[in-house]
């Protein structure tokens, strides 16, 4: 995990470096400012038979503003390195972790929610900045101060360094104790968190549905249960972290009621200058001070190892679907052969979504799919593009194995529109672009007039420069669809793919963007997912799914005459009780 985020400091190793020596350089003045202090009290004030020495005291006095200073800048500069540092690996996480998830697989996503995913990317990078600016300052700066104090201790008198020493390996003790025990529920918490994102993020998309249903007071008792779960966990962790200023308070004042005591028999016995026992009590808060400083870095950093790990989970996760070593760029048509395929989302699950799919598709043809729910209609279409790869059998697109494609090359190829389909924060014009980001003008207003899209858009005050708000929640289901439509027209592909991508439109909408897609790309092979057979008796040939299998594959005359499931969906729909929402057959 460590070796994994340190791979990402990347172009900030300078700054990462030089604040631990800044922190040394402060370190090393401050452990000089008590020897300075001491030695001012014991030659200056105490000196020439109790007299005082004013050239001493100015000498030293001007020695330790130096110091001062020399402390002062060191700490200034070790802050800015150190945020540098920090904020940049920040940055390098969370754009290595963004690619990587660019590059995952359907199969992979599916690994992480996303909440899960949101929280990583967010609060847990944001735990690992902390910890890292903490750790090149503090975990660097406090060791280093009570080794110095320690030593300087010694220089002073042994017999009290000793004192140090034993309330130093106490301490420690008594910290790491609390460490272990914190660290079990700092590990959890940031579960929780993923819950509590996937609630919000849950009941904002849903917003309208949760007000239809007047369940605004559910929804805020399930976000209540979530937070709550977050506070009793770290109510647990505090419970445990707490005894960390106790046991740092009872350690410090026995110490010193420890060089109080022997302190004051050595001063007594001329073994010891009250100048010097000045210094070992600065030395003695020294010590005590930094140890409780890392202490709280043993609390940030056992915060952050879980989410250290959580974000090295994403960053070390390789997708599933990678390009060949010599993959071919070039798709030569729209023809789909699938021999053999076999498909599950899970791999030794042992059971397939799809079985035994063996399908001829010539380049051109206009393929309609129909089928009941979970028959898994767009599990099939999802192989086309390699969104999944087969599990077993082959899969060919323009005559070559789309596991031999670029994925790139073969996606720019293969168009897809979704029955959920997503717009945007911009204008029309930036959406359509999506689909071709150097179509002109005339290149998207063209797009929508096959899709049937220009009516509606010209209709606006703004026309195309119309802003789409988030979501693409100021236009109606059927006008996303139809600027959806538009948009993956734009890539001129050999193939697209409409996964019921105008149930939201009526029927008279429907047929003409059919019609105009039969005259406008007679080349690209189209796959039409649909609830309504009006939308894909016309098609070349029709596909029939059930259970994960094709039940059947002909012309709309040959279905009606030699498959059941066909039959029956054609009748419930255009029959004297024809009803577009009850499906017979177990056909949608």
């Amino acid at each position: 995990m460590f070796k994994t985020l340190l791979k990402h400091v990347k172009n900030y190793s300078l700054p990462s470096i030089l604040t631990p020596v800044c922190m040394i350089l402060e370190v090393i003045f401050e452990t000089i400012i008590p020897m300075c202090m001491g030695l001012m009290v014991t030659y200056g004030i105490e000196g020439n038979d109790n007299t005082g020495d004013m050239d001493y005291i100015l000498k030293m006095g001007g020695i330790m503003v130096i110091l001062v200073i020399g402390a002062l800048v060191s700490g200034i500069l070790g802050a800015v390195f150190g945020s540098v540092a920090s904020c940049g690996l920040a940055k390098n996480l969370r754009k290595d972790m963004y690619e990587n998830i660019q590059s995952f697989s359907f199969s992979n996503i599916d690994k992480f929610s996303t909440a899960g995913l949101i929280t990583r990317l967010t609060t847990d990078v944001t735990n690992i900045q902390n910890a890292y600016q903490m750790l090149l300052r503090m975990a660097f700066r406090a060791p280093v101060s009570m080794i110095f104090a320690l030593f300087m201790s010694y220089l002073v008198n042994v017999k009290i360094a000793n004192i140090y020493l034993i309330a130093t390996i106490f301490l420690s003790i008594g910290l790491a104790i609390i460490m272990l025990n914190a660290r079990k529920y700092f590990s959890k918490v940031f579960e929780k968190y993923d819950d509590l994102n996937e609630t919000i993020q849950e009941n904002v998309n849903a917003i309208r549905v949760v007000k239809a249903f007047v369940r605004e007071d559910y929804e805020s008792e399930e976000l209540k249960k979530a937070a709550g779960n977050i506070y009793k966990m770290f109510v647990k962790a505090e419970n445990v972290v707490i005894w960390n200023s106790p046991l740092m308070q009872f350690t410090m004042y026995v110490t010193m009621i420890f060089i109080s005591w022997f302190g004051a028999h050595l001063v007594v016995s001329t073994e010891l200058e009250v100048g010097e026992l000045l210094t070992l009590f600065t030395y003695c808060m020294n010590i005590l001070g930094n140890l409780m400083m890392f202490s709280f870095v043993f609390v940030m950093l056992t915060l952050s190892a879980a989410s250290g790990k959580r974000i090295a989970e994403v960053l070390n996760e390789d997708s599933e679907l990678k390009d060949p070593e010599n993959p071919v760029y070039e798709v030569k048509d729209g023809s789909v052969q699938f021999k053999n395929v076999c498909f599950t989302y899970k791999k030794g699950s042992g059971k397939n979504v799809l079985n035994n799919i063996n399908l001829d598709i010539k380049s051109g043809e206009t393929i309609g799919i129909i089928g009941g729910t979970g028959s898994a209609k767009s599990s099939l279409i999802s192989l086309i593009n390699r969104l999944y790869d087969v599990t077993e059998g082959e899969l060919k697109v323009g005559g070559v194995n789309v596991k031999d494609y670029s994925m790139e090359s073969l996606r720019n190829q293969v168009s897809v529109v979704l029955q959920k389909n997503i717009l945007f924060s911009g204008s029309i014009y930036d959406n359509l672009r999506w689909g071709n980001p150097d179509a002109t003008d005339e290149e998207c207003r063209e797009a929508c007039n096959l899709a049937c899209a220009d009516d509606f858009i010209e209709s606006f005050p703004d026309g195309y420069n119309t802003r789409i708000e988030q979501g693409g929640t100021n236009v109606s289901g059927g006008q996303k669809q139809r600027i959806c439509i538009a948009r993956a027209l734009l890539k001129k592909p050999k193939i697209i793919i409409f996964d019921d991508s105008t149930s939201a439109v009526d029927t008279a909408t429907d047929a003409r963007i059919r019609k105009s897609l039969k005259e406008a790309i007679p080349g690209t092979t189209k796959f039409i997912i649909a609830q309504r057979i009006s939308s894909v008796q016309d098609a070349d040939r029709i596909i029939v799914m059930e259970e994960g299998e094709v039940n059947g594959f002909g012309t709309h005359e040959e279905l009606l005459a030699n498959n059941e499931i066909y039959k029956d969906v054609y009748e419930s729909q255009t029959g004297a009780n024809a009803d577009f929402d009850e499906m017979k057959g177990g056909a949608i």
